[in-house]
């Protein structure tokens, strides 16, 4: 193992160390905070084995979050422990992924993206319109999590904590074996590694059903943390597009970029919802453009020697000067 690998895994234990301590030193809105960052996470990070790794501009993290939400919601509606519900919400998202991407990753490119997206679209409306099972437009409660306010934030984000952390693993694990060798091959080029022999059709599947496990877990939790869900919030569509970008902030392919890339759009969002209520979106859209053109690899991926080297022989000329 390089010494590169050791520091990331090293960065990636502290993180989560300080993350689960939250609840001991902090008050409740910070642990709500800490919440978000190790929900988004999570996401991110399941975005990364397909978004990342392969290449697929896929933007249907909504629609297996939206999904877990659901299933795991009614599965604790009919009686199954929490902690079932959330693995059976996994599960089910899995075998929906699986039969799903056989169809949709067909496509390719932008087709492919706009065929994501409607995964969003079709499981809102299907939701929607199950009305007599799902509650339909007026929404589904749900069991709380037994304890006090500040010992169920607690064990929400541990709970949170350990699918992240899953996730990170997962992405460990395809990066150091054939499958991330198959997934960047696909990424360089498709028609190129099918000639080679690479199963492209099986790689690009098992990365989206990989993509599609762990969103469907938060999605599950998250229902048993808030205690309602209907299927506009559940199927955001603003969700689907805020997990790329979280991705691609930190630097998508890599490791640790959707880790950096989920804490710093988090905490800008918190910061802008403060101070910028009426701009918000504007301001979070303005960053999108910015990332887009001016930060294509992500945070990771600058030069921060060369950065870091400019900054101190600005400084030392202009110590220099004043002399």
């Amino acid at each position: 193992m390089s010494r590169k690998s050791n520091l990331t895994l090293i960065v990636m234990g502290l993180w989560v160390l300080a993350l689960a301590l939250a609840p001991s030193v902090l008050g409740n809105y910070e642990v709500r905070i800490a919440i978000s960052i190790a929900m988004f996470t999570a996401l991110a990070l399941s975005w990364n084995i397909i978004g990342g790794f392969t290449g697929y501009p896929s933007f249907s993290t909504a629609a297996f979050y939206g999904i877990g939400c659901y299933v795991g919601a009614l599965a604790q509606r009919s009686g199954v422990p929490a902690a079932l519900a959330w693995v059976a919400a996994a599960a089910f998202v899995g075998g929906v992924s699986f039969a799903l991407g056989a169809i949709v990753l067909r496509l390719k490119g932008h087709y492919f993206a706009i065929g994501s997206i409607a995964l969003v679209d079709i499981s809102r409306l299907v939701i929607s319109s199950w009305g007599s099972v799902t509650g339909g437009g007026n929404g589904l409660n749900v069991p709380l999590l037994q304890g006090r306010p500040p010992e169920v934030s607690a064990l929400v984000l541990y709970v949170m904590l350990g699918i992240m952390v899953l996730a990170f693993v997962t992405n460990v694990i395809v990066d150091r074996t054939r499958l991330g060798f198959g997934l960047r091959c696909i990424d360089q080029n498709e028609d190129a590694a099918d000639m080679v022999g690479i199963d492209t059709t099986r790689y690009k599947i098992a990365a989206f059903v990989l993509s599609a496990i762990f969103p469907g877990a938060v999605g599950a939790v998250y229902a048993s943390w808030v205690g309602y869900i209907d299927p506009t919030d559940s199927f955001d569509i603003l969700t689907t597009v805020k997990v790329p970008v979280m991705a691609m902030l930190g630097g998508a392919g890599t490791l640790l970029g959707p880790v950096v890339g989920a804490f710093s759009f988090v905490m800008l969002e918190e910061i802008f919802w403060a101070n910028f209520l009426e701009w918000n979106r504007a301001i979070m859209g303005a960053i999108v453009v910015v990332l887009i053109f001016f930060l294509p690899g992500g945070i990771l991926r600058l030069d921060w020697k060369r950065i870091l080297r400019r900054l101190s022989e600005r400084s030392k000329s202009k110590g220099s000067a004043k002399e």
